[in-house]
């Protein structure tokens, strides 16, 4: 059995070469879907920030001004000395620290240091 018999089992094939694979390109309609995505992306953020701040709208509505009176600010004088009396007589509650808050903002103190002869708006407390 020297001669040579066809063997029956195939032949092992040899893999398949991939191509190799450019740079990827989007067709046109690619390029609308990418382009349209981002858009509505884009208007979606704008509407939900718009959203976010629409609970903090002004009324429309003219604000009341309290009842004030100005005071001068003597050469050592605080605020905390300011405030201290408006509290003892019910100004914030009762805290001082509440109409020192109150006495900036109606104010527009940027901090509570004060100098001798500024001029302060003062709640006046009924």
């Amino acid at each position: 059995m020297s001669s040579a018999t066809p063997s029956l089992a195939a032949p092992l094939a040899a893999p398949l070469a991939r191509p190799s694979l450019g740079p990827v390109r989007l067709t046109r309609r690619g390029r609308l879907v990418v382009f349209v995505g981002s858009l509505l992306l884009l208007v979606g953020l704008v509407l939900g920030l718009g959203l976010a701040l629409a609970g903090s709208q002004a009324t429309g509505e003219a604000g009341v001004e309290p009842a004030t009176v100005t005071v001068t600010v003597g050469t050592g004088e605080t605020l905390w000395d300011i405030a201290g009396p408006l509290a003892a007589d019910g100004a914030g509650g009762g805290d001082v620290r509440v109409v020192v808050q109150d006495l900036e903002e109606l104010n527009a103190l940027d901090t509570a240091m004060l100098r001798a002869g500024q001029e302060l708006r003062v709640p006046v407390v009924e």
